[in-house]
């Protein structure tokens, strides 16, 4: 059997002396692993790195097998994201979560979603909200959306500010406003209408404490797997307050702005 497709790598182990196993998130073949002959070549290791782009070939005896893996790189974006920390807890998290996918079973919208994700996953003023809405499409691909459209009470679309622990639906201000200690909140820029801002520290810690109830009771803790360990670093980085931006006096000396 053959077949070729396009993905983002999200993974590499070594096997025996010289060949690795790749793990990709393919546009057609969902998340797939196969065997990369000779990938711990100097030639090779550049190319098969996580976040980069490639075009694969996978042969196989029959489609159950391993199969191997013939790859060219499309685009190179482990040499950027390795440079900065966000983009390494940002790509550990999203990889850990690719990987509680079936094998095989295709997520068109997710490896789109992912290809968006890396192309800004050094940014540290956007990488920790792009991780928390692809948080939210993991839930909505593994059966477990939430409803952030509209209030579950009054059914109106404005002024989300809640979430139910329960039901996994918005709540607007005044009817939450009595069950304020028993729901979670709704950063703004998950609601609709209400991202025009640079979400804040506080709104991401809210975004990541959202999605992280929602993917440890359906998905963590019902497996018995724990969270991927660079989820909880890049909640760290995403709770810093954002970095003065510099400017310059007119004597020629840098000045916060």
């Amino acid at each position: 059997m053959e077949w070729s497709d396009e993905g983002t790598i999200i993974g590499v182990r070594r096997h025996g002396e010289s060949a690795v196993i790749l793990e990709v998130m393919t546009r057609d073949h969902g998340r797939h692993l196969g065997l990369v002959r000779g990938g711990r070549s100097s030639k090779q290791q550049p190319v098969l790195q996580p976040g980069n782009a490639v075009s694969l070939v996978w042969r196989g005896r029959l489609e159950e097998h391993l199969g191997d893996y013939r790859v060219e790189l499309l685009a190179s974006h482990a040499a950027r994201l390795i440079e900065a920390p966000v983009a390494l807890y940002g790509l550990g998290t999203v990889s850990g979560l690719l990987r509680l996918l079936p094998e095989r079973d295709p997520h068109p919208g997710l490896h789109e979603a992912l290809g968006v994700l890396i192309e800004h996953l050094d940014e540290p003023a956007l990488a920790p909200a792009l991780v928390v809405r692809f948080e939210l499409a993991m839930l909505s691909e593994l059966g477990f959306g939430l409803d952030l459209a509209r209030c579950a009470v009054t059914g109106s679309p404005d002024d989300l500010t809640h979430v139910s622990p329960k039901s996994g639906k918005a709540v607007s201000r005044k009817p939450a406003e009595p069950y304020r200690d028993r729901l979670l909140a709704l950063p703004p820029f998950l609601s609709e209408g209400q991202g025009a801002r640079q979400p804040t520290p506080a709104d991401l810690l809210a975004g990541f404490a959202l999605t992280g109830h929602f993917l440890r009771r359906h998905v963590f803790e019902p497996r018995g797997v724990a969270e991927p360990p660079e989820r909880a670093r890049l909640v760290e980085f995403a709770a810093r307050p954002p970095l003065p931006s510099v400017g310059l006096r007119s004597d020629g000396l840098a000045s916060e702005a």
